[in-house]
């Protein structure tokens, strides 16, 4: 019965000296997520952030946008953190940069 035990706990540490990458095989499917993590979700995300604030630095009076609630309008006014956003005639509204979805092509709004 203890002799059993003891060619059971020699058996895993056998195999893993005969292995030719050792404890670094052991850690390889690991690394291997990671990799796939970084290309499947963190660098696309990275390249979206890059676009969005691309496309906030870059807005300029009379671009037609989109709002994070969904108001279509052309701004009017640009301020450092703030834009001014008439989305009727004689209506406007303030609006955040960030709050800026997308930038429509000329003459969406009418």
């Amino acid at each position: 019965m203890f002799i059993s035990e003891a060619f059971a706990q020699a058996a895993p540490a056998a195999a893993a000296a005969d292995s030719p990458f050792g404890s670094l095989g052991s850690m390889l499917p690991l690394v291997l997520m990671f990799v796939v993590l970084y290309f499947v979700m963190i660098r696309p995300q990275m390249k979206r952030q890059k676009e969005s604030k691309a496309m906030i630095d870059a807005l300029a009076k009379g671009d037609e946008v989109v709002t994070t609630g969904g108001m279509l309008g052309k701004i009017s006014k640009i301020g450092d953190s703030f834009l001014t956003v008439e989305i009727a005639n004689g209506v406007e509204i303030q609006v955040q940069r960030g709050a800026v979805v997308q930038v429509l092509p000329k003459g969406t709004v009418k």
